[in-house]
């Protein structure tokens, strides 16, 4: 089997550390993009100080009414963040699902193709809204 270290090497996210040697607990290939995508969605635009620009608008859509032209601004921030910082991947499409949003839900479902290997994934984000935060359980492949 090849190494998919090419597609990227980092922390884990939040970070973790083994309790016996005190090294940081990393994560490789498509764990590491997808950690990333995360990591992309739940940072708001100009709280890196070195990094200004890096991050996803969904914290400015939390207040906002539920219409279609809100899903379609959370769909527009999402890609062009993906698009902007995150180039290991080509976004197939980004779909929002409203199911539960009077209980404050919405499942935002990526699907896209690792461009290294050409693999296709899935992840589905959770995003809260009745919360005004996006502190949440780990985003998980869809199934």
């Amino acid at each position: 089997m090849a190494d998919p270290s090419f597609l990227g090497r980092g922390w884990a996210f939040p970070p973790a550390f083994d309790s016996g040697t005190g090294a940081a607990r990393l994560v490789q290939a498509e764990e590491d993009i997808a950690e990333s995508l995360r990591i992309l969605m739940e940072t708001r635009p100009g709280e890196r100080i070195m990094h200004p620009n890096y991050g996803c608008r969904l914290h400015d859509l939390v207040f906002e009414p539920m219409s279609s032209e809100t899903e379609a601004e959370i769909e527009v921030a999402i890609s062009r963040a993906i698009l902007f910082f995150e180039p290991r991947i080509k976004l197939g499409a980004v779909t929002v699902d409203v199911r539960a949003a009077l209980e404050g839900h919405l499942a935002v479902t990526l699907n896209y193709t690792v461009v290294e290997t050409n693999e296709r994934h899935n992840m589905v984000f959770p995003f809260y809204i009745t919360e005004g935060t996006l502190v949440s359980q780990k985003p998980v492949p869809a199934a």
